[in-house]
């Protein structure tokens, strides 16, 4: 036997111990629901879009049950680009005026939507496993509100409200489609786009953690994963925090040691723990297999949120 006869046979085993080693942690986890919140600058490698569409594949033939909510901010601010268009952001949400709302909804309902649908189609084709693409205005999915937002003025401290144009939150999720999705003997696996519909049946634009954050709530998903560009959540000392409740989460954006984008996404983490769902990890989405680490191993691949 040659040396790569040998080295090819080693990773044979390895393999069937790293598939042994998994077997609790896929018995934890059978028929449950996993919600996943796709972000926006993982989607703009089109090498890791795919990777990401065979791990929900290899997922959902595990007996897990994968939800995506995918972001498209990138995307919408490249489309608006061209178009010269310039954004706005105020604490971190687009202000959405309505030829914004047009581009937006164009590109998550639709290129951004159907792309990462059809890489799970493409990677199940063997299975059958496919991916069917969904926004918040489909069956009723995601009725909002219009977002209100205040700023202080720094000279003469009065709160003002700022209008972000078509921006909504979530007021009601009717999760019967996805769950007859779920439900069916075909292997669907639903890829929701952040867009949802008012009472009065105005469009609006969506932050996606939020929207992921509600779905999973009512859904009361046994995990959210919110793949983001960060290992996790850090402590004062900068080291990766692997574990806390969302009092500690609390704690950390009232003593400023979470900054910056972690806030929203600590704040989403906590919000859907409230609502129902077991826990939410925050992981980097940028590195290979990081939802199977999380899952299926013991040390896990992030941050986990979860009551107490």
């Amino acid at each position: 036997m040659d040396e790569i006869e040998r080295q090819s046979g080693e990773r044979g085993w390895a393999t069937a111990r790293t598939l042994a080693e998994a077997l609790p942690y896929i018995q934890v986890y059978d028929r449950e629901t996993v919600v996943i919140k796709y972000g926006g600058h993982a989607m703009g490698d089109s090498a890791v879009a795919k990777q990401f569409a065979a791990d929900v594949v290899l997922l959902k033939l595990m007996g897990v049950n994968p939800v995506v909510v995918h972001g498209g901010g990138p995307q919408i601010s490249a489309m608006l680009d061209k178009a010269g268009v310039k954004s706005a952001f105020v604490d971190g949400l687009r202000v959405t005026d309505a030829d914004t709302m047009q581009v937006a909804e164009m590109v998550l309902s639709g290129a951004v939507n159907k792309e990462i649908a059809h890489w799970i189609t493409v990677a199940g084709k063997e299975a059958d496993v496919r991916g069917i693409g969904l926004s918040g205005k489909d069956a009723g999915l995601l009725t909002v509100e219009k977002t209100r937002r205040t700023k202080r003025d720094p000279d003469s401290m009065i709160e003002h409200e700022v209008d972000l144009g078509y921006v909504g939150e979530p007021t009601e999720v009717d999760p019967k489609l996805i769950t007859r999705l779920l439900e069916s003997d075909a292997d669907w696996v639903p890829v929701v786009a952040p867009i949802g519909v008012s009472e009065d049946g105005q469009t609006y634009n969506v932050n996606a953690d939020t929207v992921a954050g509600a779905l999973a709530g009512r859904l009361a998903a046994k995990r959210m994963l919110l793949l983001t560009d960060v290992e996790g959540v850090k402590d004062a000392n900068g080291d990766i925090i692997r574990q806390m409740t969302i009092g500690e989460a609390s704690r950390l954006i009232e003593e400023g040691v979470a900054t910056g984008g972690m806030i929203p996404k600590l704040q989403t983490a906590m919000a859907a723990v409230r609502a129902g769902v077991e826990a939410v990890v925050i992981l980097d989405g940028r590195r290979p297999h990081a939802m199977l680490v999380e899952l299926f191993t013991e040390t896990g691949a992030g941050t986990l949120v979860k009551a107490g």
